[in-house]
């Protein structure tokens, strides 16, 4: 076959051509192959990935694939009530943790990350402590009672809706706070109540490759009852690198009048005695203004957002109820607070007094705040006593 100059030109074009659109599909392919399937939002919700989704709950304590409903019936917490219907039909749907007992919930081998948790605890909510552990560390890096960490400190239920944290009618509990791990992660409940509770949940993960500069998520509980000084530390001694992203305090009031005028500040890497941030109130860092007072109706105003909310108002109901209680949140997102060494975080506990001077209180404040950071982290310190965590 003889090739004229225009046609070996044509077939050169045309082979070029080819190798452009193969590249292209390659390097099309090679980026969806490289899509961890952790950054999820609605902009890449379209976007395929390599990421395995598993759940794990007590229907299936592993998170095996293909291993869902396999409960006996014999060891079901409702194998009684299945007996007709056989193995299958939510035979295992809950556990029981005793009092004094700890249970682990899910222990999952890495790379992945936690999505998303859901559970609806019985029981005493600031008895039953929830701790996560990462790649094998001996030391959690959240603990936190389960109600404080779903932004139900006070143990009464109360709408929550947020980006990161939401609570559902009936007491229902969902983080959507996202958690890698490179080894392993464990967690655990533990009912320091007397009496027996139980517990739904489920724990909705991935396994998929960790990026190099993902942080681990951390969480801890404080309480101040009351308050030494007017002054609360929310967390103090966080070493290493990483960001602050949230923080939820309920605040018990225990004086007249208005009672959140303390400024937050945030003292980090190296601050002594002046912080780099500082607040001007506390309805301020929450992102509410002027007392949370709906001016008309001259009540406190609850409200729950993305980012910020007074979710919960406890008012005084004549009897033993006698004292206002208030529930808070405010999730850094979109502006996380980020320090490289060091970090610890401050409230002022201050109200009005006569002739218009600042009151010092002596208030009952408890918090969670969340954090991301490089591990190891600092010790926690000791969790308040099952007494000294009480709501009273």
């Amino acid at each position: 076959m003889k090739f004229t100059k225009t046609k070996v030109t044509l077939m050169k074009n045309l082979l070029t051509l080819l190798a452009v659109v193969l590249f292209t599909f390659s390097a099309y392919a090679q980026k969806v192959g490289n899509f961890s399937g952790l950054e999820m939002n609605m902009g890449n919700l379209y976007r395929l990935s390599n990421a395995e989704t598993r759940s794990i709950s007590p229907e299936n304590i592993t998170g095996g694939k293909g291993k869902g409903g396999m409960t006996p019936l014999e060891k079901g917490v409702h194998g009684h009530q299945a007996r007709e219907l056989g193995v299958g039909w939510k035979v295992n749907p809950f556990v029981w943790i005793e009092g004094g007992q700890t249970v682990t919930l899910a222990e999952i081998e890495g790379p992945g990350a936690i999505q998303h948790i859901w559970m609806t605890p019985t029981g005493n909510w600031r008895y039953s402590i929830l701790r996560v552990y990462w790649d094998d560390e001996k030391e959690p890096s959240i603990e936190v009672p389960v109600g404080d960490f779903f932004g139900m400190g006070w143990g009464e239920y109360a709408p929550l809706n947020s980006l990161p944290v939401q609570v559902n009618p009936g007491s229902a509990f969902n983080s959507y706070w996202v958690m890698p791990f490179r080894k392993k992660c464990k967690i655990t409940m533990e009912n320091t109540n007397s009496d027996r509770m139980n517990l739904f949940y489920q724990v909705d993960y991935t396994l998929t490759q960790v990026p190099d500069d993902a942080a681990y998520f951390h969480a801890q509980f404080r309480r101040s009852n009351p308050t030494k000084g007017s002054l609360y530390t929310l967390i103090d001694g966080i070493k290493g690198k990483g960001h602050y992203v949230g923080t939820y305090i309920a605040w018990g009031v225990n004086n007249n009048g208005w009672w959140g005028e303390g400024e937050i500040k945030f003292y980090m890497d190296g601050d002594k005695d002046w912080p780099t941030i500082n607040g001007t109130g506390a309805e301020d860092y929450f992102l509410g203004s002027y007392n949370f007072e709906n001016k008309r109706t001259r009540q406190y105003e609850p409200y729950s957002t993305a980012y910020a909310g007074l979710h919960q108002v406890i008012r005084p109901d004549g009897l033993y109820s006698a004292q206002q209680r208030f529930g808070m949140y405010r999730w850094h997102i979109m502006d996380p607070i980020r320090f490289d060494k060091d970090l610890r975080v401050t409230i002022q506990d201050l109200g009005w007094r006569s002739e218009h001077r600042y009151l010092p209180q002596q208030s009952d404040i408890s918090s969670v705040v969340y954090w991301y950071q490089t591990e190891p982290h600092a010790p926690f310190p000791k969790l308040p006593s099952k007494n000294e965590r009480e709501v009273n």
